[in-house]
């Protein structure tokens, strides 16, 4: 039996997983800062990187007592080096660097949205090749194709604004507060998704996305209103069915054309229920596998990073002592 303790402090979430041998959870914890920046209305590194120091060594004290296991019991250590916030990869790779030394045992450094993709392993235990992975998050809008295991192609990405970030600056525009993409979708239940008009960019550009023009498009709309909260709904529900569209429409139309029949879809934004009702629907229609992580999987979290570290192990050929955190970590290997 392999037990590895798996480390993630890439942003906002500080994160610990105790992994059994490939696949089996034995436990998992997670601390949200959302709290801390709310008031804000965004990350703030300086203040996401304190508060991942001060909670980490009580939150892996917490996971290793509700898998009744001790340090000793550990095989290997995972943890995040990138992409991320420099000051908050820091936090986790010292504090895994520390454990691996003293209890002399293996570090793996797991590369973030390598993470968000091997969560499908809770799901299915076999991929067919190719396989294409779509990234949606706060910080990534990414296409990523798997043409064989373990190697990754980025063939497509967002030029400016991610979509988790569209998300945000938008509900920040009506007053929706932070994190952006829980309050709209909440909003956008009650709306008609077709009450503004909302332009969907570089349709015509295979697998670019870009969501900076359909953010100014939704700001303008709003400032032409007179009284912009008597039609949040209507604003939100237009919005995300653009957004939905734009995401849905990118994605098949990347799988048609590297000839992919599997996609598997993670980050925050996978938590989206109405976007992901869509997807699938979209994808049963075009004979796609549609391979779905449940939400509390889809955020940050350090279950896929042990999940991505047994499954990887050490593919970017890494000693400990050379493991530094990398913030714009490239997705290929």
């Amino acid at each position: 039996m392999t037990v590895t303790l798996a480390i993630e402090t890439s942003c906002d979430e500080t994160a610990i997983a105790l992994i059994k041998d490939q696949t089996t959870l034995l436990a998992s914890t997670i601390s949200s800062q959302v709290t801390a920046h709310r008031q804000y209305g965004g990350v703030v590194p300086e203040v996401a990187s304190r508060l991942h120091a001060e909670i980490i060594h009580e939150l892996i004290q917490t996971t290793l007592n509700e898998a009744s296991i001790q340090l000793k019991d550990i095989n290997q250590i995972a943890v995040t080096i990138g992409p991320g916030l420099e000051g908050c990869l820091l936090v986790g790779i010292a504090v895994a660097k520390t454990l691996a030394t003293v209890l002399s045992i293996p570090l793996i450094p797991v590369n973030h949205i390598h993470g968000h993709i091997f969560a499908y392993t809770r799901y299915k235990s076999q991929l067919t090749y190719p396989t294409m992975a779509l990234i949606i998050s706060g910080g990534h809008t990414d296409l990523i194709l798997m043409p064989q295991p373990n190697t990754f192609q980025r063939v497509g990405r967002t030029r400016d604004d991610a979509v988790g970030e569209a998300f945000d600056k938008v509900a920040r525009q009506l007053g929706l507060g932070y994190p952006g993409g829980p309050e709209i979708e909440k909003q956008a239940l009650l709306g008609n998704p077709k009450a503004f008009k909302l332009p969907i960019a570089m349709k015509h550009t295979p697998f670019e996305f870009s969501f900076s023009g359909l953010k100014t498009a939704m700001i303008d709309c709003i400032a032409k209103l007179d009284s912009p909260s008597d039609h949040i709904a209507d604003l939100c529900a237009s919005f995300q069915h653009t957004v939905i569209e734009t995401i849905c429409f990118k994605t098949l139309e990347a799988c048609q054309l590297k000839q992919v029949n599997q996609l598997i879809v993670g980050g925050g934004v996978a938590a989206n229920k109405t976007l992901m009702t869509q997807l699938k629907k979209r994808c049963e229609l075009a004979s796609i596998d549609l391979i779905q992580i449940e939400p509390k999987f889809c955020t940050d979290n350090a279950v896929m990073i042990g999940l991505a570290a047994t499954h990887l192990g050490n593919i970017y050929n890494l000693e400990a002592q050379n493991i530094v955190a990398k913030p714009n970590f490239s997705y290929a290997v």
